[in-house]
């Protein structure tokens, strides 16, 4: 036998063997390629250059260029996946398109990695010192594919949706130098410092891909900068676009708020972390709402009656504050968990409970101090808080902590049944936890001490820094410790890490008031919902806002019967609707926000059950609702005998 024919037996020996082995155990996954490499916290060498190119906004297409400093082998780029704020992996990589990577002209051919679909493997020729990377963000046109960012009129941009960056390396040290190409005739506002301006092709100063990341970038039309500076030590700007001239109009009453917004932050923390501060603000029925956190700015969105309707905005007006303080809890302050030294690197997200929850209550409290809604309009607001918690039973089965996963679970996309689900109820019922923690702070020391204190301890220190301190469970509970002793690990792992069924309602009492309900609506409510319905009527659109039935029936509803969420064993819930459904008639009568109200009010001196006629899967059914509780509007009442607490929480600081 001769040596060739000797390993073609050997070979088919091995294939049989294999082949057996394969038919007697199954089959066996094929290796998975090499992990990417690892962030280090060396430097990139080199600043990459960056073009965006926002000019062709009637597509809405943004145009990147990048020249990226190479050396001859292998480089990974990657796109940003996990988003600071977004405390999950929703970096929109689906909207990347048209990448070309080019070495002296000549195209260079890239992989995207077969398992991490955000990072493409490129070689680099000998002889190679740089390479220019071209691609389109293309930005969504329609609800349906995401939030609208970009309109005719403004533009709304994240640079981590417009770039693409080496592995390898901690985000803090690639160096960037950006340039911004916006339409003729159009501002922009942003927390990066300009270099050089031609025309309307703006130079910013070279920064960290870090830095870059967490400076986005607000343009259009309309636009107005107004200062709401405290001295020259404490710059803070609002950046408003509008949709038209007319949306950017604001009163002194109005200005007068703001500017106590910043005001208050002050005296709270009695610090703060930024160069100068700029909410990017649009007003606009044409770009979607937003609301998401940096470090020296925040991107904010409203509808374009915020100036002009004032009253209309009660339920939203703490937006501001909340991103604001974000500055302080989230951005400065971190969770050391939430941190990570690139963006594909995932996020943990076990104290969202505070990093949202007290920015929630310090957003509240803040929103009242400086007068953009009064006292009363946040009593109002924590009691819906209170209300919706009591109708929702989710807290049986999962606890607090087990929220704070949502985001990366579901990468924040709607749920069915929210009130049984409770996906990311770190938010408000974090709120809630940080009320009943001031007003127990605020009874054990006699009034001599409050979360305010905690506030200067945990999130006043270095004064100026820009430089992120990272926090453990332990490291709260200490600064809570040191504001004043008690039992905080208990106190916090009680309402967090265990079941809790009840709604946390101490801090309400405590403060002074218990939740009650009433079968008027406040004033407020009323001027909400007639200026959406004004809006839409306008805009020759139907009233797709909810009106809320919740703790009635235990559904919300719009103008044109969509049901929106419908809570677990509520009234509605146990007859068998379900969130699909459409409102079409109550007792025989076509449907109408007013005439189910009206339903509802009848109802209480009545013994016949409420009968409403759905549709859902081109099916029709009538339901019957044996539901008379009347109209019921969650208002907290004053207990008497009580210090009034909660009244102090929300009174301007002195």
């Amino acid at each position: 036998m001769n040596t060739s024919f000797a390993t073609l037996a050997l070979f088919a020996l091995a294939l049989s063997t294999t082949a057996n082995s394969q038919d007697h155990a199954g089959p066996q996954p094929i290796p998975y390629p090499p992990p990417i490499t690892a962030p280090a916290d060396t430097p990139y060498p080199g600043t990459i250059s960056l073009l965006v190119d926002l000019t062709d906004n009637p597509h809405r297409v943004a145009s990147i260029h990048e020249t990226v400093p190479v050396r001859a082998g292998n480089i990974t780029l990657l796109y940003a996946r996990w988003i600071p704020g977004e405390h999950s992996p929703t970096g929109p990589i689906s909207k990347l398109g048209g990448l070309n990577i080019t070495a002296a002209g000549k195209r260079l051919a890239w992989l995207r990695d077969p398992v991490d679909m955000f990072a493409f493997h490129v070689t680099v020729p000998a002889g190679v010192t740089s390479i220019d990377v071209d691609f389109q963000y293309l930005s969504p046109v329609r609800r349906k594919e995401g939030r609208v960012a970009v309109s005719n009129e403004i533009a709304e941009l994240a640079w981590n949706t417009a770039l693409l960056y080496p592995a390898g390396h901690y985000s803090r040290q690639i160096h960037f130098s950006p340039s911004l190409k916006i339409p003729e005739g159009w501002k922009f506002a942003t927390a990066l410092d300009v270099a050089s301006q031609q025309s309307n092709e703006v130079h910013f100063k070279d920064t960290t891909l870090n830095t870059l990341v967490d400076s986005p970038v607000y343009a259009g039309i309309h636009y107005t900068r107004v200062d709401l500076s405290t001295d020259a030590t404490n710059q803070v700007f609002l950046d408003v676009f509008g949709d038209k001239e007319s949306d950017l109009a604001i009163t002194p009453e109005e200005l007068t708020v703001h500017k106590n917004l910043v005001e208050e932050a002050k005296k709270l923390y009695g610090s703060h972390h930024y160069s100068h501060y700029d909410f990017l603000f649009s007003v606009s029925d044409r770009v979607g709402g937003n609301g998401l956190e940096h470090h020296q700015s925040s991107e904010d969105g409203e509808g374009a009656n915020y100036f002009t309707d004032w009253p209309a905005g009660v339920p939203e007006r703490d937006l501001l504050a909340h991103e604001y303080t974000h500055s302080w809890d989230g951005k400065f302050r971190r969770p050391a968990d939430l941190w990570t030294p690139n963006y594909n690197v995932p996020m943990r997200d076990s104290l969202l409970w505070v990093y949202e929850g007290m920015t929630e209550y310090f957003g509240f409290v803040l929103t009242a101090r400086s007068g953009m809604n009064t006292a009363a309009q946040q009593r109002d607001l924590i009691a819906m808080i209170a209300a919706d918690y009591d109708i929702s039973p989710g807290r049986k089965w999962r606890p607090l902590e087990d929220t704070t996963n949502q985001p990366t679970i579901s990468t924040r996309t709607p749920v069915s049944w929210v009130s049984w689900q409770r996906p990311e109820d770190y938010y408000m019922e974090g709120l809630l936890i940080w009320l009943d923690t001031d007003t127990r702070i605020r009874e054990i020391s006699g009034g001599k001490k409050s979360l305010d204190d905690f506030a200067k301890i945990f999130y006043g220190i270095d004064n100026g820094s820009y430089v992120t301190r990272t926090y453990t469970f332990d490291d709260l509970v200490a600064a809570l410790n040191q504001t004043q002793p008690y039992d905080w690990a208990t106190f916090l792992h009680q309402r967090v890490d265990e079941l809790a069924p009840e709604t946390p309602k101490d801090g309400l009492s405590r403060g002074g008031y218990r939740l009650t309900y009433s079968d008027t609506p406040p004033d407020w409510l009323r001027a909400v919902e007639d200026a959406q319905a004004a809006r839409s009527e306008e805009a020759g659109e139907p009233d797709d806002k909810m009106t809320d039935f919740s703790t009635s029936l235990g559904f919300t509803a719009a103008s044109d019967g969509t049901l929106g969420n419908v809570w677990w064993d509520s009234p509605a819930f146990n007859a068998g609707m379900t969130p699909d459904a459409k409102l079409i008639a109550q007792n025989g009568k076509a449907y109408s926000i007013s005439a189910l109200r009206a339903a509802i009010a009848a109802a209480e001196n009545s013994k016949d059950p409420i009968h409403l006629l759905i549709k859902r899967n081109g099916e029709f059914k009538t339901i019957d609702l044996d539901f008379h509780g009347g109209l019921r509007y969650p208002r907290l009442e004053r207990i008497e005998g009580k210090p009034a607490l909660l009244d102090d929480i929300l009174a301007p600081a002195k």
